[in-house]
């Protein structure tokens, strides 16, 4: 069978509308609370087909007494459904030290177009505040 060349382009084709990124700290964890550190939300007049693409990255100093990160990706709010999840990373976790830790997810059925995604930290046995000093959390609508 012959292979078939890709005959349209996306050029003059404006996908602005469905990659949104944040990069403001919204906060930093205080002790061991899994802590809101960035928020983004879908803009409200797009149809999702498939699915959204979501990733998350931070850069942070661990707080006395830090054992394991976890970054977590949720819906709305740090009780919302989980759709991305770094689980327990230990690598370099002590304290004073900056990290930077990823995470990924998929929501394959957004509860509606103007969705709040938020990417949680939590610093297990943290016995003082950490500090996020960056942060980039992006969404791409299919």
């Amino acid at each position: 069978m012959p292979v078939v060349p890709i005959q349209e382009t996306s050029a003059g084709i404006d996908f602005s509308q469905r990659v949104v990124v944040s990069t403001t700290v919204a906060g930093s964890p205080a002790l061991a609370a899994e802590t809101t550190i960035a928020t983004l939300t879908l803009p409200g007049d797009l149809a999702v087909i498939r699915s959204v693409i979501l990733r998350g990255w931070a850069a942070f100093t661990v707080g006395t007494s830090g054992t394991t990160v976890q970054l977590r990706i949720r819906q709305t709010d740090t009780s919302g459904t989980v759709k991305g999840n770094s689980g327990a990373l230990t690598g370099g976790v002590s304290a004073g030290n900056l990290l930077v830790e990823s995470v990924a997810g998929v929501d394959a059925a957004p509860s509606n177009t103007g969705q709040v995604y938020v990417l949680t930290l939590q610093v297990a046995n943290g016995a003082a505040a950490s500090t996020v000093s960056a942060v980039e959390f992006d969404a791409i609508v299919v």
